[in-house]
């Protein structure tokens, strides 16, 4: 929840919990019991905080594990029965156009453009932001592409506890299989080729990444949103943390147990991206979905002035 404030906005309460709403959903198609019962808890939490304050505006919305499971509208049913939510289940597109709603802000300005990446639970998200002008096409979305594997999916698939080299090459060469589904790959490796363009990424593994990398003793939204990497320190931090065991993965304060069975699949995934659109730098997004739909609601209430990032992708 935020309010707005000049060009941006105040974030005035949050809450996130990770449920793994999609475990198990690769193997059986459907959603599990366990599953949704944590996802039921976490929505009367949430449900709790907004009747807490008075509301303008919403937006609630479900992505991948609702769109694909076959008891997904049996889910949603119960959140509106049981917590009084009604979920949106958005499309891939929509998706992409969220994220880059919520992260362009932080696109360098003198860059030519930037890789947008968000890693999620059952789907990642690839964005291609680019300045250079074109009579066909407005703002800085140039393509985007919603790759149907995510942490949990590579994870159930590979394993997430003891998670070897040969197990590590084995996910990214699973993700890499899924780029043909990109049809600007080519055009977006020969534009890296040619232009200054750098990774931004949101979601857990690069947080994670940011947050071993700045050693932290406990995760600072602060310190994390907007850093750069340069690639020495991606390297360095790939290296680290794909070598941990399950037990220092736990013990890290910016991993810990809930993450720590996803945290390698997320680096497979974000791995299989620097191959194949290598860039020299990351800057790290704690931010991305939820920053998006707040920033298109107070657009739309005339609070925040358009942005030329907002455009549709191409079909």
């Amino acid at each position: 929840m935020a309010e707005p404030v000049a060009d941006t906005f105040r974030v005035v309460d949050s809450f996130s919990r990770i449920v793994r709403l999609g475990e198990g959903l690769s193997q059986t198609g459907m959603l599990s019991e366990a599953a949704m019962t944590r996802a039921l808890a976490a929505l009367r939490i949430c449900r709790n905080k907004m009747a807490e304050r008075k509301i303008e505006g919403t937006r609630l919305i479900a992505t991948e594990a609702c769109r694909q499971a076959e008891n997904g509208q049996h889910f949603l049913d119960r959140v509106k029965r049981e917590i009084g939510i009604d979920l949106e289940v958005i499309d891939r597109r929509t998706e992409a156009r969220l994220a880059v709603a919520g992260c362009h802000g932080l696109l360098d300005p003198v860059a030519a453009g930037a890789v947008l990446f968000d890693i999620g639970g059952g789907s990642s998200e690839i964005v291609w932001l680019d300045r250079q002008k074109n009579r066909r096409r407005r703002g800085l979305l140039r393509a985007w592409v919603s790759l149907p594997v995510g942490v949990v999916t590579l994870a159930e698939r590979h394993g997430g506890i003891h998670v070897g080299p040969q197990v590590f090459e084995d996910m990214v060469s699973d993700v890499q299989n899924e780029f043909h589904r990109f049809r600007a790959r080519h055009a977006l490796k020969q534009a890296l080729e040619e232009r200054d363009f750098h990774f931004l990424g949101t979601s857990g593994t690069v947080t994670t990444l940011a947050g071993v990398h700045l050693e932290l003793s406990r995760y600072d939204r602060r310190r994390v949103d907007g850093l750069w990497m340069e690639d020495v320190d991606i390297e360095r931090m790939m290296g680290k943390i794909t070598t941990m065991e399950y037990a220092e993965r736990v013990a890290n304060p910016c991993i810990g147990k809930e993450r720590a069975d996803l945290v390698l699949a997320g680096c497979a995934i974000f791995e299989a991206l620097r191959r194949e659109w290598p860039c020299s730098r990351l800057r790290v997004a704690d931010r991305g979905l939820r920053e998006g739909i707040l920033v298109q609601l107070m657009r739309a209430d005339g609070h925040l002035r358009p942005s030329a990032a907002k455009e549709n992708p191409p079909k």
